[in-house]
């Protein structure tokens, strides 16, 4: 299959390398590191065998790249309004549009933009970084989870699995609602809590107190979704993520490097959608609240 990468960062430089690297015609999108890339190519520094693609199929508009299968949108969710420019050239009758992002809620208005598009969601477990021109740094960890969420073609799915997999990345298929709140118990403690905190998932967890409000809060995200009939999530849910947690290289969320650099972060899909998906359903959740006003103060005078 054609796979177009829209955001090719810390996650869609990886994971299109991947792709790229196991023989998949695969078609970049990039910004500030364009000029870098074409002369240079992609170099993917990763826990499973570094690699470097020598000249990759790279662009500065959507409108020069050809129409995919597969378009892996990897962007930001706080950019989702470019989308109504960018994905329309990459698009055929049955292309399939996979967001690999965070929060709770992107499908939904993505698809309200684009009704006939089909998506799936994907959840990403992975530590990875982008901070240098064309060099990807891959820490540890690295499976996706996809959930259809408009899907059409079961084939298409299941090529898109096979595809990862060839490429040494190990991906399953996942219900959707279920995908999307296994990766906000994770998401929601650890994102925010590294900013309001200044400090890395491993001191979060080396911290007793810490350690205990982070459970508290991957608690409410699991009654959340429990309250909203959301399967196969429950306490010990909690316990193997913040095992994994303890087993992971020391590191700084998405969130937290956003922060740092000064750019906007992702509240909106990551905590405000959800809190207020759960309060419609009847359940509260106050320490994430809490989390949530933090993150919008600090948003606005945190620099």
């Amino acid at each position: 299959m054609k796979y177009g990468i829209i955001g090719t960062g810390a996650i869609g430089g990886y994971y299109g390398s991947r792709l790229a690297q196991s023989g998949q015609d695969v078609h970049f999108l990039l910004h500030r590191d364009y000029a870098y890339v074409k002369e240079h190519g992609l170099q993917v520094d990763s826990c499973d065998g570094s690699f470097h693609l020598d000249h990759p199929s790279v662009y500065e508009r959507t409108a020069d790249m050809p129409a995919c299968d597969v378009v892996l949108v990897c962007l930001k969710s706080i950019n989702n309004h470019l989308l109504q420019t960018l994905l329309p050239p990459l698009l055929k009758t049955e292309t399939l549009v996979v967001l690999i992002q965070n929060g709770i809620g992107v499908e939904d208005d993505v698809q309200a933009m684009f009704p006939q598009v089909q998506l799936a969601a994907g959840l990403a477990f992975i530590c990875s970084a982008k901070t240098e021109p064309g060099c990807v740094s891959h820490q540890c960890y690295g499976q996706i989870n996809f959930g259809n969420y408009s899907c059409r073609d079961e084939q298409r799915m299941q090529q898109l699995l096979d595809d990862f997999n060839h490429a040494g990345v190990k991906a399953g298929l996942v219900d959707y609602h279920e995908a999307r709140w296994k990766k906000a118990v994770w998401n929601m403690p650890f994102n925010g809590m590294t900013v309001a905190l200044n400090t890395r998932t491993d001191l979060l967890l080396k911290n007793p107190a810490t350690r205990q409000l982070i459970r508290e809060q991957m608690m409410e995200v699991i009654g959340a979704a429990q309250h909203l009939g959301v399967k196969n999530l429950d306490e010990a849910f909690a316990d193997k993520m913040i095992d994994m947690t303890d087993h992971m290289t020391p590191y700084s969320p998405s969130m937290k490097l956003d922060y740092d650099f000064h750019r906007p972060m992702e509240i909106n899909y990551l905590y405000t959608r959800p809190i207020a998906i759960a309060r419609e359903a009847g359940f509260d959740m106050p320490r994430l609240s809490m989390l949530e006003a933090e993150l919008r103060f600090l948003g606005t005078y945190g620099e």
